[in-house]
């Protein structure tokens, strides 16, 4: 009987309750307020007047451009090896073949490289190379790519070409890039 009650009583509260809750008063509407008046649209006019003299033309000035100079007297010649581009150390080369080897750097020092810098042959086999080639043009911070062509020897062995930068006074500066390869048949 306990369990008879409650599964009569419970849909009977329902249905008591559900019509009750729709009897809610409706809720007030909001009052219309009309917008403000505006204040008149005033039309634009043009008067011309033909006595008027013309607006004279603009003269265009070019100012000459302002580049920060950068004492080269007291600046610092530095080079720094980033990474191998091409033909990685200990690479396989066959006999009398062409050998393209690029080096990415940076100009870590405070000097600008121009066409006084060089990059010189200081170890190793040449390898067909010329002794010395241009280091340039490279701005202080920026990464510049050096590039020189090999020959491999008709000799089986291991070959080393380094090269060292020097600034326009003939001083060498920053580290020693090399080519290190593995020549056979």
């Amino acid at each position: 009987m306990s369990r008879i009650l409650p599964s009569r009583i419970l849909p009977a509260i329902l249905l008591i309750l559900i019509p009750a809750s729709a009897c809610s008063p409706a809720p007030a509407p909001t009052p219309f307020i009309p917008p403000t008046n505006q204040a008149p649209l005033i039309e634009p006019t043009l008067i011309i007047d033909s006595a008027q003299e013309t607006a004279p033309t603009q003269q265009i000035i070019v100012l000459p451009t302002i580049l920060p100079t950068i004492d080269q007297s007291n600046c610092v010649n530095n080079l720094t090896f980033v990474e191998d581009l091409t033909i990685p150390d200990n690479s396989f080369v066959p006999f009398g073949s062409s050998v393209d080897k690029q080096w990415l750097v940076e100009n870590s020092g405070t000097c600008n490289w121009n066409a006084g810098y060089r990059l010189r042959h200081v170890g190793g086999a040449v390898l067909g190379a010329p002794e010395e080639i241009a280091l340039y043009p490279a701005r202080s911070g920026t990464q510049a790519t050096i590039q020189i062509i090999f020959t491999a020897p008709f000799t089986e062995g291991v070959y080393e070409s380094s090269w060292q930068a020097f600034d326009p006074n003939g001083l060498a500066f920053g580290e020693l890039i090399y080519l290190r390869i593995l020549v056979s048949p």
